[in-house]
């Protein structure tokens, strides 16, 4: 199996996420936000498929640096132009994988898809 990975190389949880896929031997692309951008139609797919709840990142200090009313009036369709815009507001890690998306970095959840 050969998954897809979206987040920022430096990020100490895309860290452990690639010592886990590196150490379950599974192979994988790695997309970096910050040398690549966040393409607008993966991020729009993703907040259809899981919600922006789940996509965007509310406790890093990119979502604090947003203006209140943007935070306050944040939708799908916002949620998607401030992630393209700011693409340090997309939790990391974002996976792809034949037939799913898993957000977030959590072992135990891995193993059970990615395993």
């Amino acid at each position: 199996m050969t998954v897809t990975i979206y987040g920022i190389k430096a990020c100490d949880t895309m860290k452990k996420a690639f010592t886990w896929l590196d150490e379950a031997g599974i192979d994988y692309t790695f997309h970096d936000y910050k040398k690549a951008g966040a393409p607008k139609s993966k991020v729009a797919a993703w907040i259809k498929r899981e919600g922006w709840e789940v996509i965007i990142n509310r406790r890093g200090t990119t979502w604090r640096k947003l203006p209140e009313d943007v935070r306050a009036d944040m939708d799908a369709a916002s949620a998607v132009d401030a992630a393209v815009e700011n693409p340090s507001l997309i939790k990391r890690p974002v996976v792809e994988y034949p037939g799913g998306l898993l957000v977030g970095f959590s072992p135990d959840d891995w193993a059970v898809v990615l395993g």
